[in-house]
């Protein structure tokens, strides 16, 4: 990638200490649960290549290509239009308020936050981490320099989508081009318009718009919107509850296939997945609280302590009782 501008060349160790370096300059919060940041020598956290590129004075591509030998956690604040990731290969978990994810090889997300609410992303180890990511940053001049309207919302936003195949093929096929530099910028910015044109959420309400009617997933009504919205608050607000789906679609007035469907469509995951993020989410507050593992995880509708924590630490790479431990 010869258009790219080389952070660290590939193989290069990556300490906490770089990390740590990194994370002052692009505004970034590094944690590391299985390695002390004081420890001297610094650990190695991860061994790879970090490539960006500037496209426009507003919008950047970065390539992270990392074995990632211990876990660890960051969260982004430094304000950004629109921030946009690709998992190439490997699995993250990603945050945003109450909001998260756990998305693995194909899987994107989008966001816009800001310094009051950070984007929060966890890379489990070990495994091979290759992350595309599109920055979108903001600017005085509202992004004159690019052909198509994305001016952020009002307020932080977390967006999770899949990539077109096809278009997984190109960005893998444009890792691997030997172009010169120039016509590699002209070929990245070309992909990176792709990403946002499929990536930015259709129903993101604009900086002081009230009144203008709002867009749906293609497939998606109104009154869709309506039911698919009651249903996941219904989950967020009351998780512990036991649910089928033949009972959920019958609520939305949808079909069980139809409501799978739209429910995905509309939020980028599983109604089962989201139930599942909601109480790992409620569990998080709880241990917090002082609650036991075995009260959380009946309290968030768990029947057995051990699947509870066995979901838990696959989805924040640690355990009930290291929360406990730490509040």
């Amino acid at each position: 990638m010869a258009a790219l501008d080389s952070i660290t060349p590939s193989g290069t160790p990556l300490t906490t200490h770089d990390l740590l370096a990194l994370g002052q300059r692009f505004g970034i919060d590094y944690r590391f649960p299985e390695a002390s940041e004081r420890a001297q020598p610094a650990p190695c956290v991860a061994r790879g290549r970090v490539m960006d590129v500037e496209i426009t004075p507003t919008l950047r591509v970065t390539h992270s290509d990392l074995d990632v030998l211990h876990a660890y956690a960051s969260t982004s604040r430094r304000s950004a239009a629109w921030f946009l990731s690709v998992v190439l290969e490997g699995r993250i978990q990603v945050g945003l308020g109450h909001q998260s994810f756990q998305l693995q090889a194909g899987d994107a997300f989008s966001a816009h936050f800001n310094e009051q609410i950070g984007l929060e992303v966890f890379q489990p180890a070990p495994q091979r981490l290759r992350i595309l990511n599109i920055s979108l940053l903001a600017s005085s001049e509202p992004l004159a320099s690019l052909p198509i309207d994305v001016a952020p919302p009002a307020t932080p936003v977390l967006h999770t989508w899949q990539v077109p195949q096809l278009l997984h093929h190109s960005l893998e096929a444009a890792l691997v081009t030997n172009w010169p530099a120039e016509r590699q910028r002209l070929l990245w910015q070309g992909l990176a318009l792709q990403l946002l044109a499929h990536g930015l959420p259709a129903n993101c309400p604009e900086p002081g718009d009230t009144g203008k009617a709002v867009s749906f997933p293609a497939g998606l009504t109104h009154s869709d919107h309506q039911r698919l919205e009651r249903l996941r608050q219904q989950l967020e607000q009351y998780p512990h509850q036991a649910y089928r789906l033949e009972q959920l679609a019958s609520n939305a007035a949808m079909s069980p296939s139809s409501l799978r469907s739209k429910f995905q469509r509309c939020y980028g995951c599983s109604i089962f997945d989201y139930l599942r993020r909601c109480r790992l989410a409620q569990a998080q507050a709880y241990l917090r609280k002082g609650y036991s593992v075995q009260q959380t995880a009946h309290a968030c509708g768990y029947r057995h302590a051990t699947n509870f924590a066995t979901a838990f630490k696959r989805a924040f790479g640690i355990t009930p009782h290291e929360v406990l431990n730490r509040h």
